[in-house]
């Protein structure tokens, strides 16, 4: 009883986020508030469960780097960028998308995905506000290409770090494994956005021509400062890249790189907290409530052995499930907290493969499932609901279905050549 109960909440509170009759942020509250009292998560459960509360090594990720954003923001470097990026393709919105596609995919592997759209996505919106077009699309866009390229790598995207520490994957093994077919389906989806923005590529001479005569130099405020934080950052980028030698964890690299520079900078410690975008990571504790509430009644274990069952010893109609239904529920539920709740399941199958090719042939079904699904919905990814907090925050808001339309087809699309490279490489 107590499953259905949290599933109907789930789906209810999913319905008003999607349909947007309500504010989500006061949605994911109310409906984590009603499954904690409810007694579908224990209370205790909610704060100190790695598996079954929030996880708040995504929450301290995102405000570190949001603080260390916004330091970065007053030296004017975002200008700086957004100028360059607007020379550099002379305005001309569909080669512009593809630069700033270009930049998202090739950093996300390196930062994360989420770090990149940080970073990314201010310089996106101050290029379009010079001229005077849209930033949705592109913001969209380089949120598709975050989730595509974060994908190669094992620090590239949150869902892969879970998987990797689960079935001792290393940082070469996702290189050689899920970087081939990543490539590919950044090529194919670069080609793709020609067709999916048609409409949205606008090109406006005058506004163009003002922009071409400014001087990028002189956007930069500060360039001391500028220095100072850029160290900073490496220092951070560096942390990301060795997390697993230091043993550190992604959230205290930004922490620690977030104080650092507090204290170089020397900046206003209220001006810079007014930058983290606070509705973002309320909304993202109250999501991770919602689908531990799912994980504790065992709404997805329940799914995930039936999966096993059902699927028996055939062995690629298993990779092709698992593939397939992550990219599905990927897209609904946050893909963090899916991955941590179905890896388990996922190893119990991997247990009765009758070789260890088979066996990873799984883990990587899983991994290219879990990962591109989570540009299925506006809420399936950390970058996801990061970016359209920003875009908020800028005036360029970034309703959950206009995401969401173009988000699926980039799924589907990505996800059968997916199934095209497991079938290919591990089973025929």
């Amino acid at each position: 009883m107590s499953a259905v109960i949290a599933l109907g909440i789930f789906c209810v509170a999913f319905f008003f986020i999607a349909t947007e009759k309500a504010d989500k942020v006061k949605t994911a509250l109310i409906a984590a508030g009603a499954m904690a009292v409810l007694g579908l998560i224990p209370g205790k459960e909610v704060f100190f469960s790695e598996h079954e509360g929030i996880d708040w090594n995504v929450i301290f990720l995102l405000f570190g780097m949001m603080i260390i954003v916004g330091i970065i923001k007053q030296t004017g470097v975002f200008d700086y960028l957004a100028i360059w990026a607007a020379k550099k393709s002379k305005g001309r919105p569909y080669r512009l998308m593809v630069m700033l596609m270009g930049i998202t995919a090739i950093a996300s592997p390196i930062l994360d995905n989420v770090t990149t759209i940080m970073l990314v996505a201010p310089v996106t919106v101050v290029v379009c506000n010079r001229l005077r077009i849209p930033a949705q699309p592109y913001l969209i866009a380089e949120v598709l290409a975050s989730n595509i390229g974060g994908a190669a790598t094992l620090i590239g995207d949150p869902p892969n770090i879970i998987i990797g520490s689960r079935a001792g994957l290393t940082f070469n093994d996702f290189l050689i494994h899920m970087a081939p077919i990543v490539v590919v389906v950044f090529v194919v989806f670069v080609l793709f956005t020609r067709v999916l923005f048609r409409n949205s590529f606008q090109y406006n001479p005058e506004h163009v021509a003002s922009v071409m005569a400014l001087q990028e130099r002189r956007a930069i405020t500060d360039p001391r400062l500028l220095a100072r934080c850029l160290i900073v950052l490496g220092g951070v980028v560096v942390g990301f890249g060795l997390h697993a030698v230091l043993h550190l964890e992604p959230s205290i690299v930004a922490l620690v790189g977030a104080g650092v520079m507090l204290l170089v900078s020397r900046v206003d410690t209220s001006d810079v907290l007014s930058e983290v975008e606070w509705p973002t990571l309320v909304f993202f504790m109250g999501l991770f409530v919602m689908v531990a509430a799912l994980v504790h009644t065992g709404v997805i274990a329940t799914i995930g052995t039936w999966a096993i069952d059902a699927l028996g010893d055939n062995y690629f109609v298993a990779a092709t499930s698992l593939l397939f239904g992550s990219s599905v529920l990927g897209a609904f539920f946050d893909n963090i907290p899916y991955v941590a709740t179905m890896a388990p399941i996922v190893e119990g199958m991997v247990a009765q493969t009758p070789d260890p090719q088979t066996g990873q042939a799984l883990w990587w079904a899983f991994a290219l499932g879990a990962d591109f699904g989570g540009n299925g919905t506006a809420v399936a990814a950390s970058a996801n609901v990061v970016a359209l907090g920003i875009a908020a925050r800028a005036g360029h808001r970034i309703s959950f279905w206009q995401f969401t339309k173009y988000g699926i087809l980039v799924t589907v699309l990505s996800t059968l050549m997916a199934w095209v490279y497991v079938w290919l490489r591990y089973f025929s």
